[in-house]
């Protein structure tokens, strides 16, 4: 596994719903988790918002994933999208680690709310107490995700 210092920064709040957009009502994954049941994917355990990690200056690239899945047809009028999800767990200080998904919609595929290079979108259960600005590790499979 490597380690990887990160911090929790804010995002656009859009796969939370949290920004109240009106084209994804309850947000992205809200409306992208029956999609990918359908395929195999079963995020029920996880919290329906992203955990907004920068690993910057480090930028990271996924090699070969738990699961991808191509042309996700997943909203009625956004273009099918491709997404990849690797093994991850995220160390707060003085907890147990929290086991997670790193969440990659393909930039390639994606029509807007672009990610910083630096910046990683995690899938977890819901964590009591975290805040912006935290510090906190990342551990990500070296077979699974390359950081540089």
């Amino acid at each position: 596994m490597l380690s990887i210092p990160a911090t929790i920064v804010p995002g656009y709040q859009v796969a939370s719903g949290a920004n109240g957009n009106p084209r994804f009502p309850g947000g992205t994954l809200r409306m992208q988790v029956p999609y990918f049941a359908a395929l195999g994917l079963d995020l029920t355990a996880y919290h329906l918002a992203t955990l907004n990690l920068s690993i910057a200056p480090m930028q990271y690239e996924v090699v070969t994933p738990r699961f991808t899945f191509r042309n996700v047809k997943w909203h009625p009028i956004e273009p099918a999208e491709d997404f990849s999800f690797c093994d991850c767990r995220v160390l707060l200080p003085g907890r147990e680690p929290v086991a997670g998904l790193l969440y990659h919609p393909h930039p390639e595929t994606k029509p807007e709310h672009f990610q910083p290079e630096g910046l990683v979108e995690v899938l977890a259960p819901f964590i009591e107490g975290v805040s912006y600005g935290m510090q906190v590790m990342l551990e990500v499979p070296e077979e699974q995700v390359k950081v540089g």
